[in-house]
């Protein structure tokens, strides 16, 4: 339990679950963030199993607002894609460094983002969104989410670019972290970080995260779709950037 006497992890934990927490509760893609931070204390994974109390309860939270506000389309899509995509991760979580991940998934995001930003130029070379793509980037976000806890840029690369309405996008998003926060639990358990220790300290979190949950719901109904679509955007990229810059720094100092 050192973890839990120790001040600075359980500042680092703290942030890190708020902005889960704001991120559950409609500002999709500042979660991300929440595993790097914590990466800098212990190994990914442990960090991922970690967090995984607290992202369960603000899932419950979470969809139990947004449930009347979905896409059936995009989840009879990527829902099962994402769990052949988690099931392909787990078989090579061994052998494939979560910073290797971060680093693709990274790259991937902050292209579709100036693409979009730059859309005049790059219109003709995008692709747009159909079946082929919701299962390519539902099972990209699977391994993504299950190696690295970055699921969200995949998906928001389908997803963005539909312009759905503000509530059904994060409902359709809330369904797909949620679902793999749940495959999760019997993968984290096989693979020995599902232990008391660090159940312990994401239970303690769950409070904190929660408030943070509220949060985000409470802000996100305040803004603007116009608005919301423009700081999603924001949001990717600055994610983006931080997905790469923490990836190679891990890759460098190996």
């Amino acid at each position: 339990m050192e973890l839990l006497a120790d001040p600075m992890f359980m500042a680092v934990a703290v942030i890190g679950v708020c902005l889960l927490g704001i991120s559950k509760g409609g500002f999709l893609g500042l979660g991300v963030m929440a595993l790097p931070l914590m990466s800098l204390w212990v190994p990914p994974l442990q960090a991922a199993a970690i967090i995984l109390p607290t992202a369960i309860a603000q899932d419950f939270l979470t969809l139990w607002v947004y449930r009347r506000e979905w896409s059936a389309w995009n989840i009879k899509i990527m829902l099962p894609s994402m769990i052949v995509g988690m099931f392909g991760a787990y078989l090579i979580a061994a052998s494939l460094s979560a910073a290797q991940i971060r680093l693709a998934i990274g790259l991937i995001a902050a292209l579709f983002v100036l693409r979009h930003w730059l859309a005049s130029r790059f219109e003709r070379y995008a692709p747009k969104p159909s079946v082929a793509t919701g299962i390519a980037f539902g099972a990209l976000g699977g391994v993504t989410t299950m190696l690295a806890n970055a699921g969200g840029p995949a998906w928001q690369i389908h997803l963005l670019p539909q312009k759905l309405e503000k509530l059904p996008y994060i409902g359709t998003l809330s369904i797909l972290f949620a679902s793999s926060n749940l495959v999760k639990v019997p993968s984290f358990a096989t693979l020995g970080y599902l232990t008391r220790d660090n159940l312990m300290i994401g239970l303690t979190l769950v409070p904190i995260a929660l408030l943070a949950n509220f949060l985000g719901i409470w802000t996100v109904r305040r803004v603007s779709t116009e608005m919301f679509y423009r700081i999603a955007y924001v949001l990717m990229f600055i994610i983006a950037v931080e997905l790469i810059r923490s990836s190679v720094l891990e890759m460098w100092w190996r």
